[in-house]
């Protein structure tokens, strides 16, 4: 069991996978910073200084120890921007290699080489004209 383990676990898509996913963690990180720190703020700033993390709707407001309840629409909001950009980028990844799959299929293979029959006629038909 431990060597089919092993045979799985070194194998080459579940290495790619794993890799994968760490690079992918990466880049959401990467984009949820650039979604937080560059285009909200800019969105914001248009929009009148909105702070989109403080939009919210209060269902029931803080009274003594016990703590506000509020929908955090604006967070929501910046959710939905950060899978936008990220399902974008991975559909034009996707098409990219989708666009290399199809030159490298439209690459015509090498035409078969003559049956050595063929070749010693041709031979034959080229000493012929030569005489």
């Amino acid at each position: 069991m431990l060597k089919e383990f092993k045979a799985f676990a070194l194998k080459g898509n579940v290495i790619d996978l794993a890799v994968a996913v760490i690079i992918g963690g990466a880049f959401g990180k990467i984009v949820s910073s650039l979604v937080n720190d560059v285009i909200m703020p800019a969105v914001g700033a248009l929009l009148g200084g909105i702070s989109f993390t403080d939009l919210k709707y209060v269902i029931t407001p803080a009274s003594g120890d016990i703590a506000e309840v509020a929908i955090l629409y604006g967070s929501f909001i910046q959710a939905i921007v950060d899978f936008i950009i990220i399902a974008f980028c991975i559909f034009l990844f996707v098409k990219l290699l989708a666009s290399r799959k199809k030159k490298e299929a439209e690459v015509p293979p090498a035409p078969p080489a003559p049956a050595p029959e063929v070749v010693l006629l041709e031979e034959i038909r080229d000493l012929l004209k030569t005489k």
